[in-house]
C-alpha cells in the first residue's frame, strides 16, 4: 500500500506530546491504541466522505502525517484542524501574560492545543450519543457504530473501523440507540449531506450565526452546539453560553459569585480574543482531567 507523506508546521508553541497525552484519555477517542509515540486513526475525510488513515508523529516544529491515500490540501487542512495546527497560535501565549489563571494553566500544559474531533459531522453524531449517557458508555456506543457500519483500514498493519459517513447513517437503523436518538442521527446526517455541518460552512459564520444554525439541528441544545463549533469545527475564538461545569471551574478560579451572570462570564473570556475557544479548552481540561472533557 502506497503511504502519502507531509508535515505541518506550527506556528506559535506546540507540543504534539501533550496533545497525544490528551487523545489517549479523551473518552471519544480513548479507545484507539497507542504507543505513546505516533497518534493512528480513520475516520471519513469530510472533503469527499471517502475513508483514509492517518498516522501522525512529532517532527520539528510540528507534526509529520502519512495517509492512506493522497492528500491534497481539503485533507492536509482537516488534519490540521483536528490539531489545531490550521490556527497561528503565536499569541496565545500573550494573554497568559495578561491574565495569571490562564498563565499558570499555560505553564502547566505548555504547547497543548485543543485536539478536535475528526469533523464536525462526527461531534454532531457524538453530542447526541452521550445525551443521558456516561461518556464510557456513549464511547462504546460510538465505537459500535462505527464496527457495525463504517469502512475498515489498515494503518501501520493494523485494522481501524472509520465512523460511518452521513450517506451510511442516512437510513440505517440498528444502532444500539434509543429510537428518539437514532431518529436525531438521520436527520443529522440529511442536514451534514447539505452541507451545513462542514467545517467551511460554520466557521464561514459569526460564531452567534453558527451556534444558532446548530441548535436548530435535530437532537442539538445549546451545549451540544458549542461542542459541535469548537470541538468539531475547530473554531478557535468561541466562548459557549451554555455550560455549567465551565462556568464552575470560571467561578472557582475568578472568584465569581455563585449566582454570576452569564455577563460577567463573558466579561472574563473577553480578556482571551481571539483564542476564547483555547483558554476556555485549558480551563476545563486542567480542572477535571482529560478523561472529563467532552
Amino acid at each position: 500500500m502506497t503511504t502519502h507523506r507531509f508535515t505541518i508546521t506550527a506556528e506559535g508553541p506546540f507540543d504534539f506530546g501533550a496533545a497525544l497525552r490528551f487523545v489517549e484519555d479523551w473518552p471519544p477517542t480513548g479507545s484507539l491504541p497507542s504507543d505513546g509515540r505516533a497518534l493512528r486513526f480513520a475516520y471519513c475525510a469530510e472533503s469527499d466522505w471517502l475513508p483514509i488513515g492517518v498516522t501522525v508523529t512529532a517532527a520539528p516544529g510540528g507534526v509529520a502525517v502519512a495517509t492512506t491515500r493522497a492528500a491534497g490540501p481539503a485533507i492536509r487542512g482537516e488534519v490540521a484542524r483536528i490539531l489545531s495546527l490550521d490556527v497561528d497560535g503565536s499569541g496565545f501565549a500573550k494573554l497568559g501574560e495578561a491574565d495569571p489563571m490562564l498563565g499558570e494553566l499555560q505553564a502547566r500544559n505548555p504547547g497543548l492545543r485543543p485536539v478536535c474531533f475528526w469533523n464536525p459531522w462526527e461531534a454532531a453524531c457524538w453530542a447526541v450519543i452521550v445525551q443521558r449517557s456516561s461518556m464510557l458508555i456513549a464511547s462504546r456506543l460510538k465505537q459500535r457504530i462505527a464496527e457495525r457500519y463504517g469502512a475498515r483500514v489498515n494503518v501501520d498493519g493494523r485494522e481501524y473501523a472509520a465512523f460511518p459517513p452521513p450517506m451510511t447513517l442516512l437510513d440505517a437503523g440498528g444502532l444500539g440507540l434509543p429510537a428518539q436518538k437514532e431518529e436525531w442521527i438521520r436527520g443529522l446526517a440529511r442536514a451534514a449531506l447539505d452541507g451545513a455541518l462542514t467545517t467551511e460552512h460554520l466557521r464561514g459564520l459569526l460564531p452567534d450565526e453558527a451556534l444558532a444554525e446548530l441548535r436548530a439541528l435535530p437532537g442539538i441544545g445549546p451545549f451540544s452546539a458549542g461542542l459541535i463549533l469548537i470541538r468539531g469545527a475547530g473554531a478557535p475564538d468561541v466562548f459557549p453560553g451554555d455550560e455549567p461545569r465551565l462556568f464552575a471551574i470560571l467561578r472557582e478560579a475568578y472568584g465569581l459569585p455563585e449566582d454570576a451572570p452569564l455577563a460577567a462570564y463573558r466579561k472574563v473570556a473577553a480578556a482571551w480574543r481571539p483564542y476564547r475557544s483555547w483558554a476556555s479548552f485549558l480551563f476545563r481540561a486542567s480542572a477535571y482531567g482529560a478523561a472529563d472533557e467532552r
